[in-house]
């Protein structure tokens, strides 16, 4: 247990440069809150004690403000950075080494008591607001852009952006520690640029039209 603390706080400094002391990851980190009160209500519901799971699961939204049902599995090493918001379905995989940032939500699609919420892989970043809906994988890497809407599989690697989301491009699928949401592709950027490009070639093609007609005409007049 005591190993685990230690890897979860060695984590927040490694995710997060705005860490500076032990003391502060311990007791000012509502993320890392969270994940911790989400294991003692984990363990409560595979123990068939629903109710002591969900009522630490309350008891933990009420303190950090992130909901996480207590039937979710989450993996090692999951940071929620700025977490207010956060939520996470009763039947969410998460793996290891995965990123969220605030107002995430990991939602389901179906009243139906079956699996119907996302499972997200491992080294998976998932931007600020964006939500991930019904039972569908998010491949080993992958990036989830702020904002976006996730209902279809992600590819391994895949870097996700838009409403509903698209895959811009794809990558290695290794260890991502930070999303630049800066630099990520923008879909409606790219179409526009696209037309522009086109229009220029249009336009080249008139002028160059244009040119052969007026040497046409001036050739047809000096003949005449």
């Amino acid at each position: 247990m005591f190993g685990r603390i230690r890897e979860d706080i060695q984590n927040v400094f490694a995710r997060d440069p705005a860490a500076r002391s032990v003391l502060e990851v311990l007791f000012l980190y509502p993320g890392l809150h969270a994940i911790w009160m989400h294991r003692v209500a984990h363990w409560f519901w595979k123990h068939h004690l629903k109710f002591l799971g969900r009522a630490v699961s309350h008891f933990s939204r009420a303190v950090t403000g992130i909901e996480i049902h207590p039937g979710a599995k989450i993996g090692r090493r999951v940071f929620i950075d700025h977490g207010m918001g956060v939520v996470v379905g009763e039947t969410t995989e998460i793996g290891d080494d995965v990123l969220m940032y605030t107002g995430v939500v990991l939602g389901g699609t179906s009243l139906e008591k079956k699996k119907r919420h996302p499972t997200i892989g491992d080294n998976v970043v998932i931007g600020t607001g964006a939500i991930v809906l019904g039972a569908i994988t998010v491949g080993n890497g992958a990036r989830i852009g702020a904002g976006s809407v996730v209902v279809r599989r992600v590819p391994r690697g895949a870097t996700m952006v838009g409403i509903p989301a698209r895959m811009m491009e794809a990558h290695s699928p290794q260890a991502v520690i930070d999303l630049e949401h800066g630099k990520l592709p923008d879909p409606l950027r790219r179409v526009l640029d696209a037309m522009v490009k086109q229009q220029r070639k249009l336009e080249e093609r008139i002028e160059a039209l244009e040119k052969e007609l007026k040497e046409e005409r001036e050739f047809a007049r000096k003949l005449s």
